[in-house]
C-alpha cells in the first residue's frame, strides 16, 4: 500500500520544504497522511475546473505548484469558490499537496523549475541567477542558446519548444536607442513565473546575459529594464511554469517501480489568462 505520506517524501527529499519563502504555503494542506493512494493527479494550479476533474476521476491525491491556500481562512462553507474547493476535496477523500518555492529554488538532480524550464529548451544551464547555501541550487538559471539567434529566432524556439501561441519581446533601448532588429543573443537568463522582482540579480551579474525569459512583466518593469540594455522576453507565468506537471509525474514514475501508467493528459483551455495547464493522472498499483 501507498499512503499519501509515501508520495510526500518523495516530493518533499526532492524539494526540501525549508527551501520554501517564509511567505509561501506548502506541503499538505487538505486531507489525511495515512490516506491510501491508488490515483494521483499533478497540476499548475487547484482552480474549480482541476478540483472537480481530480473528484470526478476518483483521485486520492492533487499536487500542485501553486498553493490553493495562502492567506488565513476563517470559514470553510461553499458560499466562497476557495470554499467550495476545499470542500470538494475533503468531501471526496483527495489529499493536496502542494509544493511552491521550494521546488522554485532547489529539486533532486538540480532539476527544480527553472533547470525543467531550460531542458526543455535543450539550454546549456550555467548557474542560477539567486543561488541557495546548496552548490548550484536555487532560484532561476542563466543559460547558454543552442546557438546565436536574433529576436524572431529565439521568440519562435521558445514558442515552439514549450508549446506557447504567442510570447512577447520587450527590446532594449540602451541610450534611448532600441536594439538592432538583427542582433544576435548566446546567453539568456530564465527565471519561470514572476521575474519582475529579479531583473537587477540579472543585470548586474557577471554572467553577461542581454536576454530574459520570464513572465508577469508589467509596462514599468519592461521599460526599467530596457534602459538597463537588457531585453525581456515574456512568455507568462504559467506559459513557463506548465512544466511542473510533467516533471512531477516524471519523478514519481522513477521513485515507484509500481507505478502502472499515465492514464490521462488533459490540456485545459481558458484564453486569456491561462493558456495551457496540463493536467497528469498516475494509477498507483
Amino acid at each position: 500500500m501507498i499512503s499519501c505520506s509515501d508520495i510526500m517524501k518523495i516530493l518533499e527529499e526532492h524539494s526540501p520544504k525549508e527551501y520554501a519563502c517564509e511567505w509561501d504555503n506548502i506541503g499538505l494542506l487538505v486531507g489525511r497522511k495515512n490516506k491510501e493512494v491508488n490515483r494521483v493527479m499533478v497540476a499548475l494550479d487547484a482552480t474549480m475546473e482541476v478540483v472537480k476533474i481530480a473528484c470526478d476521476m476518483r483521485c486520492d491525491m492533487l499536487i500542485t505548484h501553486h498553493p490553493l491556500i495562502f492567506s488565513p481562512v476563517k470559514k470553510i462553507t461553499d458560499e466562497s469558490v476557495l470554499g467550495e474547493k476545499l470542500l470538494l476535496l475533503a468531501e471526496n477523500g483527495v489529499s493536496y499537496f502542494a509544493m511552491h518555492t521550494n521546488y522554485d529554488t532547489v529539486g533532486g538532480d538540480f532539476v527544480n523549475m527553472a533547470q525543467a524550464v531550460a531542458n526543455r529548451l535543450g539550454l546549456i544551464a550555467a548557474k542560477p541567477i539567486v543561488q541557495c547555501e546548496l552548490p548550484n541550487q536555487g532560484m532561476g538559471r542563466f543559460c547558454e542558446l543552442p546557438k546565436p539567434m536574433t529576436r524572431d529566432e529565439v521568440c519562435e524556439y521558445i514558442k515552439q519548444s514549450l508549446d506557447l501561441p504567442q510570447v512577447t519581446f520587450y527590446a532594449a533601448t540602451p541610450g534611448g536607442k532600441e536594439i538592432a532588429y538583427d542582433k544576435t543573443f548566446s546567453k539568456i537568463a530564465i527565471m519561470p513565473g514572476s521575474g519582475k522582482s529579479f531583473i537587477d540579480d540579472v543585470v548586474r551579474d557577471e554572467y553577461g546575459c542581454d536576454l530574459y525569459l520570464t513572465g508577469d512583466i508589467g509596462y514599468h518593469e519592461a521599460d526599467y529594464a530596457k534602459e538597463l540594455g537588457l531585453s525581456i522576453i515574456d512568455a507568462t507565468h504559467d506559459g513557463l511554469e506548465k512544466v511542473f506537471a510533467s516533471n512531477i509525474a516524471k519523478l514519481l514514475k522513477q521513485k515507484l517501480s509500481f507505478v502502472d501508467k499515465i492514464i490521462k493528459t488533459i490540456k485545459l483551455y481558458a484564453k486569456p489568462v491561462t493558456p495551457y495547464v496540463l493536467i497528469i493522472l498516475v494509477i498507483m498499483l
